[in-house]
């Protein structure tokens, strides 16, 4: 166990209304003692006081440190053991560090998709009494995956595609909330598998800054900023021989801008309509809908001849599918994959309980559906996905097998042919990399694999 004083001290940061960028000196506890630490955290876990705190990250002994793809970073970060789970370490300036803590707090309970900060880490000092910079803490995301981290051999341009779609629209969630990022890019990114494509979400925060809104310039200054890094990065792909030859990497990183757009119209534009099409309203909230918007409300203008009504949705927050299957179930799943779980619970009510309460028929499906898939996976392939991600590919399996063989499979014997010829033969996305090869580790550090 590292020594570590008896002076240690806990913070909690009280300032939550302030906007934009912290001042330098505020809310940053004081570090005088050497060899004492000054711990910046929403709730205290003993074991941050066992880690070597004493040394510098690159000199951490690696029985501390967690074996897992890293990202690109300006700064030194290692992943390390606590307490059962992994946490991120990243080495960087007093200020950043308090300044990055305290935005994805505020992240977290706007309920944006972001890693969960954990403490900012000060008055570190050698045991010779040199000082080391501070450092901030975050809690893994578990299943994720940086960018560099979700190729076979070569990165596909429909691979691509969908990593810049999902970073997209966090980008768009982050703006809705006046979110300015300051720095979009890959490498600033975590994805998550979500039903067949990506989750996205913020790593890095240290030059994000949060308002009440954003002017059309500060997220149309984000958004090139998104298309420079990314073009960069998808280069840095090419040389290295990751992605396909004949992926344009200025074309494809024009994609964000496309996506950006559409999305953003989609939830803010106004839409203007005839009296008579009103439907036109519940169609525009379906479409919201699908894109995993929830609308808490809307206003309808008429003109003054009442001849065209003007609609102008107001979207409050991302998260209506999982919100309704949180409510039904009591799973907190991804966008995706809550779509996907909802539809197969509305089939299984409409065939089964087509007169019942929906929270009654939820019930059973949980009872008769779910919960046998996830107990049905042998313990050596439990690590291979997540649960839910598991039973939206065994119902997707299903339905693919019912199309081949033109009649309705059973669950029993899809389950089954799902764990012989495609769950097996998965890579393991709880744990990969923490024996990677060694083409895998050149890759993620830049290197070209064949070298």
């Amino acid at each position: 166990m590292a020594e570590v004083s008896s002076d240690a001290q806990w913070h909690e940061p009280e300032d939550w209304n302030e906007q934009g960028k912290l001042p330098r000196n505020a809310g940053v506890p004081s570090a005088n003692v050497v060899g004492s630490l000054n711990i910046t955290a929403a709730a205290t876990d003993p074991g941050l006081l066992d880690l070597p705190w004493h040394k510098a990250l690159v000199d951490w002994p690696e029985e501390y440190l967690a074996a897992l793809p890293r990202g690109i970073s300006r700064h030194v970060v290692r992943f390390a053991h606590l307490s059962g789970s992994v946490i991120a370490i990243k080495e960087t300036s007093e200020h950043i560090a308090h300044h990055e803590y305290q935005v994805l707090r505020r992240l977290q309970r706007m309920d944006v998709p972001c890693v969960e900060p954990v403490a900012v880490i000060g008055g570190r000092a050698t045991p010779d009494g040199d000082e080391l910079d501070p450092v901030l803490v975050t809690r893994h995301l578990k299943f994720s995956l940086p960018y560099r981290a979700l190729f076979s051999q070569k990165l596909r341009r429909d691979t691509l595609t969908r990593l810049i779609d999902a970073q997209a629209l966090l980008l768009v969630r982050l703006h809705l909330i006046g979110f300015y990022w300051g720095d979009v890019s890959l490498s600033n990114t975590l994805f998550r598998r979500d039903a067949g494509a990506f989750a996205a979400y913020l790593v890095d925060a240290e030059t994000g800054e949060l308002y009440p809104s954003l002017s059309s310039g500060q997220r149309e200054y984000d958004l090139e900023i998104a298309r420079v890094n990314i073009a960069g990065e998808l280069m840095d792909l090419l040389e290295g021989g990751l992605i396909e030859e004949q992926v344009d990497p200025l074309a494809t990183s024009e994609r964000i801008m496309d996506s950006y757009r559409r999305l953003w119209n989609e939830l803010t534009g106004k839409e203007t309509f005839g009296a008579g099409d009103r439907w036109r309203v519940g169609a525009r909230i379906r479409r919201l809908n699908e894109l995993g918007f929830d609308v808490e409300e809307y206003s309808i203008n008429t003109e003054p001849e009442g001849s065209r009504i003007h609609l102008q949705p107001k979207v409050v927050d991302a998260g209506h599918h999982p919100r309704r299957l949180i409510r039904l179930t009591g799973l907190d799943v991804q966008e995706n994959q809550a779509r996907r779980l909802l539809n197969d619970i509305d089939q299984y009510r409409a065939e089964y309980y087509p007169h019942l309460d929906e929270e009654i028929s939820a019930h059973s499906w949980l009872t008769h559906v779910f919960e046998p898939i996830v107990r049905a996976i042998p313990r050596e392939l439990a690590g291979k996905l997540e649960p839910a991600e598991v039973v939206h590919q065994v119902l997707e399996h299903r339905w693919y097998m019912s199309e081949q063989q033109d009649r309705n499979v059973p669950l029993a014997e899809t389950l089954q042919s799902y764990l012989d010829d495609v769950l097996r033969h998965r890579r393991d996305e709880a744990a990969i990399l923490l024996n990677p090869d060694t083409q895998t580790l050149k890759a993620l550090q830049g290197q070209d694999p064949e070298s």
